[in-house]
């Protein structure tokens, strides 16, 4: 999956970004914070994975 691409997943699913850091966006959601890396390439199966099992979505 592409970085831009799980981003815009996760604002969708009510995530704002609230500052971004290089290349690194900080979002947040009720209170949970959450750092995705946005290089312009797709994240890898493992980062992707423990993204995904913290903000609860698989």
């Amino acid at each position: 999956m592409k970085d831009k691409d799980l981003l815009k997943l996760l604002q969708q699913n009510g995530w704002k970004v609230k500052r971004i850091h290089g290349s690194h966006h900080i979002l947040e959601k009720e209170g949970q914070i959450e750092t995705i890396p946005v290089h312009g390439r797709d994240v890898p199966p493992g980062l992707l994975n423990h993204i995904l099992k913290r903000i609860g979505e698989k």
